[in-house]
């Protein structure tokens, strides 16, 4: 079984988007370019609005992304970021064997129709997948006027993100976006890289404030990942990858 590389959007966010693309459009595009988008929504207390219409946008999003989402309030977003992520990549490789399986033996056949002992040496694999396979990270920071007072907050998850990565055996990279950027609709605040340890002097770029172009920043992300691909074959060619639908 050849082992690829698992492409992962993190999304962070506290309330509507309201400029540009359909977020929940640009994250069915994303899928489709074998890009999973996981969301985490920061709840406000008190605030009823958001749990209706943001927490419905939030849930679309990472459905259209084949992803996972969580709502939280700020004290809890440490631990739910590595939960969401780790998740997020656990459930992009059921997605990949389950097409496998479907393949074999039939549309319908998925992990859970397999008898106790296969399913048990499938599990052992999925697991032994997230803890081996190469990671690409692109991390979507909702810098809107909102967020300001929860940015530090997020930073400090994000290294306990890195932190908590890193002791993979996998090859992780990341890369770090604000949204809306001081000049532009996205700006990238980290560039690819395997540790987040730039986190507190790129945190100092963000002016919160503004608009929440959720749509554009994931429509950024999508670009950054085909234009690294892309860079990537031209230099060493074709590459595996994994993505639900893709092979092993």
């Amino acid at each position: 079984m050849k082992k690829g590389t698992l492409r992962q959007v993190l999304l962070i966010t506290d309330g509507c988007s309201n400029h540009g693309e359909d977020p929940i459009a640009m994250a069915a595009l994303a899928r489709e370019h074998g890009i999973t988008i996981n969301v985490i929504g920061i709840l406000e207390e008190n605030s009823p609005e958001y749990h209706q219409k943001g927490l419905r946008e939030v849930e679309e999003i990472a459905l259209s992304g084949g992803g996972v989402n969580q709502i939280v309030y700020t004290t809890q977003l440490s631990q739910t970021v590595q939960m969401v992520t780790k998740k997020g990549m656990t459930q992009t490789i059921h997605g990949v064997i389950n097409s496998e399986l479907q393949q074999i033996l039939g549309k319908e056949s998925t992990i859970e129709d397999l008898p106790p002992e296969k399913r048990g040496e499938v599990m052992e694999v999925v697991d032994d997948l997230g803890e081996t396979m190469d990671l690409e990270l692109i991390i979507l920071v909702d810098a809107s006027g909102s967020m300001e007072k929860k940015l530090a907050t997020v930073q400090e998850s994000l290294i306990d993100l890195s932190i908590s990565l890193n002791s993979r055996i996998g090859y992780n990279q990341f890369a770090l976006f604000a949204f809306p950027g001081k000049r532009d609709e996205t700006e990238l605040l980290i560039d690819w890289t395997p540790k987040l340890n730039s986190l507190t002097q790129a945190f100092t770029k963000i002016s919160s404030g503004g608009i929440t172009p959720t749509g554009p920043a994931i429509k950024a992300a999508i670009n950054e990942f085909t234009n690294r691909r892309s860079k990537r074959r031209l230099i060493t060619g074709d590459e595996e990858e994994y993505s639900e639908g893709s092979g092993f």
